[in-house]
């Protein structure tokens, strides 16, 4: 996939005011400080549109993207976050929720999780929510180049050892890495899977 240009299009808080659901979407989630600025932009090959900090909790509002003006990518805000209060962490709650279940055009959520460390049981409980609501995600494990291939293994193992208990068929994942790009092509294909598939829908409706 080549990104020919990846613009920021509007951010809000009201799934109802996203942009219309023409064109295939993919969000990106995961808990606060777990990378996912940095992957967006390395996915697209930009330095900041994605804006990156070392404050947990930045992005706080459902941002979109549209890429190659053929599909929109997801900013969401991170679950999780400790330090804002319970009234605020159930708004943040209930918006992405609304979300993810009501946008007809959302392909793929892109789920992170920071590989250096053990499963939380935050990570678990989302991901296994998102397969209640039937909303379909793939794991993408971030930071591998933080740690050892033998460590890095441990890791996934474990986690993926955690949700051997909820699930019959375990969910797809993905190693990446910021630094290094690693995972940038795998998230690319799914990418490209699921426009083409979005076309052959939209086709097949019309």
């Amino acid at each position: 996939m080549i990104i020919r240009t990846a613009d920021f299009l509007v951010s809000n808080t009201n799934p109802s005011r996203c942009p219309a659901a023409e064109m295939p979407e993919y969000a990106f989630i995961g808990r606060s400080n777990v990378g996912k600025s940095s992957l967006i932009n390395m996915l697209l090959g930009r330095k900041n549109l994605a804006r990156t900090s070392s404050t947990p909790g930045k992005t706080r509002l459902i941002n979109h993207f549209v890429i190659n003006g053929e599909w929109y990518l997801v900013d969401l805000p991170g679950y999780g976050y400790a330090r804002i209060s319970k009234t605020e962490r159930e708004k943040w709650e209930t918006m992405i929720r609304n979300y993810l279940r009501r946008r007809s055009n959302l392909v793929t959520t892109f789920i992170l999780v920071d590989s250096r460390i053990e499963p939380k049981q935050v990570d678990i409980d989302f991901i296994n929510w998102c397969g209640e609501e039937q909303i379909p995600f793939t794991i993408v494990f971030t930071k591998a180049d933080k740690i050892s291939d033998n460590q890095l293994a441990s890791n996934l193992s474990q986690f993926m050892g955690k949700l051997t208990g909820y699930w019959e068929e375990l969910p797809q994942y993905l190693v990446t890495s910021s630094e290094t790009a690693r995972g940038k092509d795998e998230v690319h294909n799914l990418i490209e899977l699921g426009n083409e598939a979005f076309r052959s829908f939209s086709k097949g409706n019309t």
